[in-house]
């Protein structure tokens, strides 16, 4: 890990001395007819909503079932606003689920909130000086799958904050390196009983826990065959201060199949690992619930639904 953290230190100063000569723009003259030449300079605004949605029944089926409905909707807003040498980017993520079991009643599968804002200043032909703002949380109290009684998560319980800066490499909008030496990771705890059980790794009693480290932000988004997309988000912080070997992960897939210009099928995956995040496991094998620990965290949705751009 330490020669991880050499290695990004040196990234961070070499670039900081060498981009700065790849810059393209000399006077205010060429600055002015460039701006007037590229029509991608200036405001942009859109977004994309989709619902995914699924549904089962069975009458006198002798294989055995029980009837279900659940359905996810996702919203994705972006303002983004692109210079001469600056480029600002600001996004919206939303996207909460349900599910109806004849049994067990109405539950929630989804819950996710998302606001990033990043600007970065031009320093070579793809790199960026950045400073990124991002923000993390669900909407809605989360219950244990063992005991739905026990709330283990809420509206910034757990929230997370993010403030680093860094490098950015931008080749297109396809592509996106973000690279941060320097970031400051904040967890709220606003339960009160969350926060009294010490959960997400604050102190109990405590609403927040602060943390220095390095952050990585990877995005790629491509069309791999035609009406066929791929796209991926891959996030990483080290806190420097704490088992910086323990890297927290945020990584989500997106298979995107359009049927025709409303219809789409998805397949979405997420992978989480946070070693603040402990969950309760038998370590030796008497089934009782003994030790707590953190864990690979995963999740996988297929779906067929109405997917509109805007």
């Amino acid at each position: 890990m330490k020669k991880i953290i050499l290695y990004v230190t040196f990234i961070f100063l070499g670039t900081f001395c060498i981009v700065p000569g790849y810059s393209q723009i000399t006077t205010k003259e060429d600055a002015v007819r460039k701006h007037n030449a590229d029509t991608t300079l200036g405001w942009k605004a859109g977004g994309n909503f989709s619902f995914t949605f699924s549904q089962s029944s069975f009458s006198n089926w002798v294989g055995g079932g029980e009837n279900a409905i659940s359905g996810i909707s996702d919203l994705n807003l972006f303002l983004k606003k692109t210079g001469v040498k600056s480029a600002w980017e600001n996004n919206l993520q939303v996207r909460y689920g349900m599910q109806q079991l004849k049994k067990e009643g109405l539950k929630k599968t989804d819950d996710y909130l998302n606001f990033t804002s990043k600007y970065g200043y031009k320093a070579g032909k793809h790199w960026y000086y950045s400073a990124l703002v991002t923000f993390t949380s669900q909407m809605t109290p989360g219950y244990s799958s063992d005991d739905a009684s026990l709330k283990i998560s809420d509206l910034m319980a757990p929230g997370y904050l993010f403030l680093a800066l860094g490098f950015d490499y931008k080749q297109n909008d396809n592509l996106s390196i973000f690279l941060a030496p320097l970031t400051s990771k904040t967890t709220f705890v606003l339960d009160r009983g969350l926060s009294e059980s010490g959960s997400f790794g604050v102190t109990p009693g405590q609403n927040t826990k602060s943390e220095l480290g390095a952050y990585v932000k990877f995005f790629y988004h491509q069309e791999v065959i035609k009406n066929v997309t791929f796209q991926t988000k891959l996030n990483l912080f080290s806190n420097y201060l704490d088992k910086p070997q323990n890297i927290d992960v945020f990584w989500e897939v997106l298979l995107e199949m359009k049927i025709n210009k409303y219809l789409s099928a998805n397949i979405l995956t997420n992978m989480l690992y946070d070693d603040n995040v402990h969950f309760a496991y038998d370590s030796n094998g008497d089934g009782t619930l003994d030790r707590k620990g953190p864990k690979l965290q995963f999740k996988e949705i297929f779906g067929l639904g109405i997917n509109v751009s805007f």
